[in-house]
């Protein structure tokens, strides 16, 4: 059987419709069709085009988990459970797992930083529920505590801030309510009885 034309897609940029005998047959990406070597006129057995389907239905897969992966930073069990849902074979999340850490698109470290870095932007947060957020998330216990250990951030001067801000809502104008709230964020109660005297 003989390939008789490969043809860029319209709707998706750098994937490129494979036809046989004048058939579409697969589709696969720029990369995977550079390393497939496919070529027009290339003669093809009924098992090599059942292997080419396979690898376009891999490649897919690969390509929605890299747009995945540069939406935002993942830790690597996010990416486990996206490729779970995606019903990917423990086989090929393996090689995809792997391929995204070699491009280093995947590294629980550089995710980490960039979690408490971007938590740190958006509101004042306490380390212990940075800690837990990045539990929740399966970055091993090292990382996550290496990194906020290099976290510069003053906790009191954030407990302040948060203070500050939660004072101006009529809820937390009682004491008790407050310090409930800034317990539940994570802060101690030391530091949380320090911090209201001193507000």
């Amino acid at each position: 059987m003989k390939i008789t034309a490969i043809k860029q897609q319209v709707k998706r940029q750098g994937r490129y419709s494979v036809f046989v005998e004048g058939k579409y047959a697969f589709s696969l990406s720029d990369t995977a069709l550079l390393d497939s070597k496919l070529y027009n006129g290339q003669e093809l057995t009924e098992a090599r085009i059942g292997e080419l389907k396979q690898t376009s239905i891999d490649d897919k897969v690969y390509n929605t988990a890299l747009a995945y992966a540069v939406l935002r930073p993942r830790s690597f069990w996010e990416m486990e459970q996206y490729l779970r849902r995606k019903k990917c074979s423990p086989s090929l999340s393996k090689t995809i797992l792997n391929k995204l850490s070699n491009i280093a698109l995947l590294n629980d470290e550089t995710f980490a930083r960039s979690w408490v870095a971007n938590r740190r932007l958006l509101k004042p947060v306490s380390r212990r529920r940075l800690l837990q957020e990045l539990h929740a998330k399966r970055v091993p216990e090292t990382i996550a505590r290496q990194v906020l250990d290099e976290d510069e951030t003053d906790e009191q001067a954030v407990l302040a801030e948060l203070i500050t801000r939660k004072r101006k809502q009529t809820q937390y104008q009682d004491d008790q309510k407050l310090m409930q709230y800034l317990a539940g964020q994570g802060f101690g109660y030391g530091d949380i009885k320090t911090a209201l005297s001193d507000s």
